[in-house]
């Protein structure tokens, strides 16, 4: 045939959109990885033909680090930005200040000359709402007014926020790490990332946490971090073409965002490894480590909470831990890993009845209930009326001498000659019995409410409900083993260590450990908990106890059931997600899961030589496939490729816009040479570049537990089987999915997100 020899093929001029993947697709982990060897291996060529060349090598090669300092400065700065905005709006439900409006109540009072150290709360400048409209401080009326005021500030915040989230970016709800986790297992959520969700994101944020709301702000954060590494991401082509190589970015990212919620920048590295990432090569590792260090200086830098320190809850403890105290450390573990196990089991019950229900539809109605309820119940109690940050605060704090909570009216011997910072065990005096029996009331109203807040249309992170009920619980048990080491220091379990006279026992650490069970029974964490812990407060010589209570916890909550609160949001959103912890022990074959089954109608394939571009099409409009093995003919079923359903349409579409003579009976051929046509037939259409000629096969006799290892590790989108060289099935990912939760006796349809 004239001309064949020259026939253009058409895909050694890359075009628009090839080799990018639909919404609600998964991409193709080992595709993506040969891209970019293919792309690095230009470079290194090309680098050698000029130095113009050189220095673009380079650039491309420093783009990764420059993406991080990039995603470390902006997520420190919006951080640094949340803490000030929420400390504001927080103190703006009680009160005014009258200097400048924009002050919170601690920085109205730094500026005030007229503050005494024991009235370190009250100054002229800042006014209660009541002391500004009707000017009284006391009495019923200005209570009224205040509770009235605290309550429609909450409600106006929170009707603002869901009214956001609604409008403009319906991504920006809940904590995002599900997602996250999904999407860094290689599943695409086009518009989750964007600059809406971050932008809409970062304001919610700051009005859910002020409207008091048993929520926090640093699941989120971690969202806003990847939002702000996606943004990154699309300045680069490095990274805005290959989607394997995006999700490194946001593995680093994640990192990012953990360093700056918490002031963790080792703990984020490590939440992101064991938590978040599906791939996570060491490179990611430098990238994320370097990613959270300059979000953490960022974050030093702006300085929101004032006491230019990076973490949130500092503590000094002068005591050293006994080994006695140990028993009552692994009990708060035993305590966090039911408590994260109740929580699990009613939140996600909670949670399908409002997918399953009209309650759904009215998603700005329930977010307002809510908040009116906790808003209503809250402000009698002292505790859970403050921020929840400052509530876990006061609950780590050891009881100094200038300590002014009621944890720490204690009865003083008037004899007591001592250091001001080794104060010793003394009896409870009665702000301690009436703070205990408040920290009850919070305790118990934390914990219901928690459950109905988490998953509402608003941003809401887990971490700081999570930390403030073990806080609370372990603040009970520290002030009881207390008490019971001063009245009873003659006990055998008290004598070698408690002296009467001596400071033996420290309740905030016991607010510390059971802080680390509870937030561990709900996530699982571990490694990276107990370091996050001991950053966040300082305190370095307490990791034993922590060690052992996130251990507990971990092991009694998943005598219960091996999920974390994420992986059971992964699961009830139906995301196709593979957890990599998950076990496969049972004894199927390839055979048993491949299509097609016996009974359904034979796989679509194309031939490598013999269809027409008309007869493609007509297989791509009456099947909705990802893509199709190609064969060397129907009769053969001798396995050549597998062509992208994607990426051939936009080939077709292409050929006809661009090559001349490409009609609907032109033969469409895979094939190195063109086939033997007659004289008069079309110009033949050449698509061996959209030809996958390495699809990862498996045998109809290889055991499942191996295919899901392969699908687990490579990442694969799907997996041909043959036999001898012969076609025979294919499994997708959703298809090992489904096998899996028909194997776990749940419902298989369940893993249908689409």
């Amino acid at each position: 045939m004239s001309g064949s020899g020259n026939l253009m093929d058409f895909l050694d001029e890359p075009f628009p959109d090839v080799g990018t993947y639909e919404d609600f697709h998964t991409i193709d982990w080992l595709r993506e990885k040969s891209r970019d060897t293919d792309r690095h291996r230009k470079i290194t060529s090309r680098s050698k033909e000029s130095v113009w060349e050189f220095i673009k090598g380079l650039l491309d090669a420093w783009s990764g680090w420059v993406v991080m300092l990039l995603i470390g400065l902006l997520a420190g700065t919006l951080a640094g930005v949340i803490d000030l905005a929420v400390d504001w709006m927080t103190d703006l439900k009680e009160g005014i200040c009258l200097s400048a409006f924009w002050y919170s109540h601690e920085q109205c009072c730094w500026t005030s000359s007229e503050t005494t150290f024991e009235d370190r709360d009250k100054c002229p400048l800042w006014q209660k709402w009541s002391e500004l409209l009707v000017n009284r401080s006391e009495g019923a009326s200005a209570y009224i007014l205040n509770y009235l005021l605290y309550v429609l500030w909450a409600l106006l915040f929170a009707f603002l926020a869901v009214s956001l989230v609604r409008v403009f970016a319906p991504y920006a709800c809940g904590s995002g790490i599900p997602e996250i986790k999904t999407i860094l297992s290689g599943f695409i959520i086009r518009g989750y990332l964007g600059k809406w969700t971050l932008l809409i994101k970062t304001v919610t944020l700051v009005l859910v946490v002020s409207s008091g709301l048993s929520l926090g702000k640093e699941g989120p954060l971690v969202h806003v971090a990847c939002c702000c590494g996606n943004f990154f991401s699309s300045l680069f082509s490095k990274y805005s073409k290959n989607e394997g190589k995006r999700r490194e970015v946001l593995s680093a990212a994640a990192a990012a965002g953990v360093s700056v919620a918490f002031g963790a920048p080792i703990g984020g590295v490590l939440f992101s490894l064991e938590e978040v990432s599906y791939y996570f090569p060491l490179k990611t590792l430098w990238r994320s480590f370097f990613a959270a260090l300059v979000a953490a200086f960022t974050l030093r830098s702006i300085n929101p909470f004032g006491n230019s320190r990076l973490v949130l809850f500092y503590v000094e403890y002068h005591t050293p831990w006994y080994m006695a105290e140990l028993f009552p450390f692994i009990l708060l573990g035993v305590f966090g890993g039911l408590w994260g196990t109740l929580f699990i089991r009613c939140n996600i019950a909670w949670c399908r009845r409002r997918k399953t229900t009209r309650l759904g539809k009215y998603p700005v109605l329930e977010v307002i209930a809510v908040t009116a309820i906790t808003a209503i119940v809250a402000y009698p109690n002292p505790y859970t009326r403050q921020s929840t940050s400052e509530l876990i605060s006061e609950l780590f704090n050891d009881c100094g001498a200038l300590e002014s909570s009621q944890l720490c009216d204690y009865i003083n011997d008037p004899n007591m000659t001592r250091p001001v910072d080794d104060i010793p065990d003394r009896p409870a005096g009665r702000g301690v019995y009436t703070a205990m029996w408040q920290l009850a009331l919070a305790l118990v109203f934390k914990i219901v409410i928690t459950i109905f807040t988490f998953g509402m249309k608003i941003p809401s992170g887990l971490f700081i409900p999570s930390m403030a009920v073990g806080a609370m619980a372990g603040r009970m048990v520290g002030i009881g083993v207390e008490q019971l080491a001063y009245h009873h220091h003659d006990w055998i379990i008290f004598r070698n260590w408690c002296r009467p006279g001596a400071d033996c026992v420290t309740p905030g650490l016991y607010a510390m450990v059971g802080a680390a069970a509870c937030l561990g029974g709900v996530t699982r964490m571990t490694v990276s908990l107990v370091v996050i812990m001991f950053e966040l407060t300082g305190g370095l010589e307490y990791i034993v106890p922590l060690m052992a209570a996130a251990v507990t916890s971990k092991w009694v909550a998943d005598a219960f059931g091996k999920e974390g609160i994420y992986e059971a949001h992964i699961h009830l959103n139906g995301y196709p997600f593979l957890d990599v912890k998950d076990e496969f022990t049972h004894r199927t074959l390839a055979t048993d899961v491949m299509r097609p089954r016996r009974g359904e109608p034979p796989l679509a394939v194309l031939t490598q030589d013999s269809m027409t571009v008309e007869d493609v099409e007509t297989l791509i409009k009456e099947t909705d496939y990802n893509g199709f093995p190609v064969v060397v003919s129907r009769d053969s079923e001798r396995l050549i490729g597998f062509a992208q359903r994607r990426e051939l349409i936009l080939a077709i579409k292409n050929a006809r816009q661009r090559q001349e003579g490409i009609v609907s009976n032109s033969i469409m051929y895979f094939t190195e040479d063109p086939p033997e046509l007659p004289a008069n037939s079309p110009q033949p259409l050449k698509l061996r570049r959209v030809l996958n000629l390495s699809p990862f096969t498996v045998t109809d006799h290889t055991p499942m537990e191996t295919v899901v290892d392969i699908f687990r590790k490579l990442g694969l989108r799907q997996c041909l089987v043959t036999r001898s060289g012969r076609l025979l099935g294919i499994i997708t990912k959703k298809d090992v999915l489904r096998h899996m939760a028909q194997m776990a006796n749940q419902d298989p349809e369940s893993i249908m997100f689409n």
